[in-house]
């Protein structure tokens, strides 16, 4: 497994997340030496969804409107319904995301995350996959959607649900350990 040690990353969520798809590659980063900071639009503790219910609270390691893209070398989205759906709301989160893809810095995106992606207009052509019901959202973005548990496309890493977090904590962690992407 690549090492990440001198990579910060960076992960934007918002409350709503599923907790296994912030946890397992917030921790998998961690074990791979990077330093990884969770980021909200909200200051504090934001919640978790636990499959069909609430779950933990995490807290938040900064702001959003203390950071900037050039702080991280890399960005991870998590899913859950209710997380994605408020950050595509958010000009200042949805402009946060479009630098990492402006710059080709390494963007891993799982289950919702890709809502996100949709958000910014900077897909079209890109090969992702996502949690089923995006599929036609993402290629009315003029992406190609597959459905595969991990797919890799020039630094953006994407998979489709919890079931594919060990293929996707993988492919993360070597696409960040690559940097940047031209």
């Amino acid at each position: 497994m690549a090492t990440l040690n001198n990579k910060k990353v960076v992960i934007l969520t918002e409350e709503g997340f599923e907790q296994v798809e912030l946890t397992s590659p917030k921790a998998a980063l961690e074990e791979a030496g990077a330093t990884v900071h969770v980021v909200s639009p909200k200051s504090g503790k934001i919640k978790a969804w636990d499959k069909t219910d609430w779950g933990i609270e995490i807290d938040v390691d900064k702001a959003l409107n203390e950071v900037s893209p050039d702080d991280y070398d890399a960005l991870m989205l998590p899913g859950g319904v209710l997380n994605p759906d408020k950050l595509r709301q958010n000009k200042e989160a949805v402009a946060f995301v479009s630098a990492f893809l402006d710059e080709s810095k390494p963007v891993a995106a799982i289950c919702h995350g890709p809502q996100m992606l949709i958000e910014t207009g900077m897909i079209g052509g890109r090969t992702l996959t996502s949690y089923p019901s995006l599929r036609t959202d993402l290629e009315n973005a003029r992406a190609h959607w597959i459905d595969q548990e991990v797919v890799v496309d020039q630094g953006l890493v994407t998979s489709r649900r919890p079931d594919d977090l060990e293929a996707f904590n993988k492919k993360m962690i070597e696409e960040i350990g690559e940097g940047v992407h031209a």
